[in-house]
């Protein structure tokens, strides 16, 4: 069943990608009253902005909009769209920021901690005074979340939060935030801050 759920996600996916009708349809489902449309429609967006982002440029206040919705699926989807948009439009994409913030220490669901990290990441990345802006929050999810299921991808997010233009103000904080782990952690905890530690040096 899942995997025919998949295909089926698939198969629209492409049809979004090869109609622009289809496209604004699908964009008024992320709108729409029903949880299960809204979440599917979540899902092949989120399928389409891995392989052709610059189709979805146009629709980044919808995607916005979207992290506004009750469940959680609809809001990692929308994160993970926006995150794969920020390299074609980061000032669209920065106004996001807020719904990111929310997402990030919503009670529930791992996957859309992961999803807002992996933004935030994105976005604080991409110029000094974002790094400045985003830092508060990442830094209280690193602490918030250690030890948890998601905590190794997060921490991948933040390697390339790390590897972007950051403050030196945020640099040296981060430095501190993953040195204790990097001195005293265990496997690849220890070795992939030790990574953070490095990039930061």
């Amino acid at each position: 069943m899942a995997d025919s759920a998949k295909e089926q996600r698939m198969k629209i996916a492409e049809l979004v990608e090869s109609d622009s009708h289809v496209l604004g349809e699908m964009i008024k489902s992320l709108q729409g009253p029903s949880r299960r449309t809204r979440q599917n429609a979540a899902s092949v967006f989120s399928i389409v902005a891995s392989r052709k982002p610059e189709l979805l440029i146009g629709h980044i206040d919808a995607f916005i909009d979207a992290l506004n919705r009750p469940e959680s699926q609809t809001r990692w989807e929308c994160l993970d769209v926006l995150t794969a948009l920020i390299s074609l439009d980061s000032c669209a994409c920065e106004k996001a920021i807020p719904g990111a913030e929310s997402a990030l220490f919503d009670e529930g669901a791992g996957s859309l901690h992961l999803s807002a990290l992996r933004f935030l990441c994105a976005i604080g990345a991409t110029t000094q005074a974002r790094s400045v802006q985003v830092w508060p929050l990442i830094d209280e999810a690193i602490q918030c979340y250690h030890g948890d299921f998601e905590y190794s991808e997060m921490l991948s997010a933040v390697t390339g939060f790390a590897e972007g233009e950051l403050d030196q103000t945020v640099k040296d904080s981060l430095k501190d935030r993953m040195a204790f782990d990097a001195t005293s952690g265990k496997g690849a905890l220890k070795k992939r801050s030790q990574q953070i530690v490095d990039i930061l040096s």
